[in-house]
């Protein structure tokens, strides 16, 4: 009797220990810890400012320090790290509209809307690469299955986002 109860509680705790085992790797490889950790990696630092869209796999991120900008696909597997004199502007789209931008040798267009109930807000940024000149980020996506945000909240991110890039552009 004592043997089948020791057998028992072993075996109790060996599922225990699989299962906290499993629920401590589905943690690590989270879809926005897994491209934090990818920006950390190709920045060299924390990004001061960051932008990710776990649905569709793609992050971007700023080290001022450093004076450079990386930004993420295919869940962060894939990405590039542009130096700061290479960003050539940016713009927030929403549904299909460029409603902001910054570019470079140009005065800003200002984000003069307030779009509550949009569909899709983009930013996307431009950089002086002849083979990716341009990177795009869904910051809100209505049609994708889980939201962390809001189209409030994403023309707020986007807008932060082109101060940034404002303020390198003219510096």
């Amino acid at each position: 009797m004592a043997e089948a109860l020791r057998v028992i509680l072993l075996v109790a705790l060996a599922a225990a220990a699989l299962t906290t085992a499993a629920l401590v790797l589905a943690w690590w490889m989270e879809p926005v810890r897994r491209m934090r950790r990818a920006l950390l990696k190709s920045l060299g630092a924390t990004p001061e400012a960051e932008a990710l869209s776990p649905a569709e796999g793609r992050a971007a991120g700023l080290d001022f320090d450093g004076a450079q900008i990386a930004v993420l696909w295919n869940r962060g597997a894939t990405g590039l790290v542009y130096a700061f004199e290479e960003i050539d502007g940016g713009e927030i789209i929403v549904d299909g509209h460029v409603v902001a931008r910054v570019r470079r040798g140009e005065t800003r267009k200002s984000l003069d809307i307030l779009a509550p109930d949009a569909e899709q807000v983009v930013l996307r940024l431009m950089f002086g690469d002849a083979r990716h000149p341009e990177f795009e980020l869904a910051l809100w996506d209505a049609t994708l299955p889980v939201q962390t945000s809001s189209p409030g909240e994403a023309l707020r991110l986007g807008r932060r986002w082109l101060s940034h890039l404002e303020a390198l552009l003219k510096g």
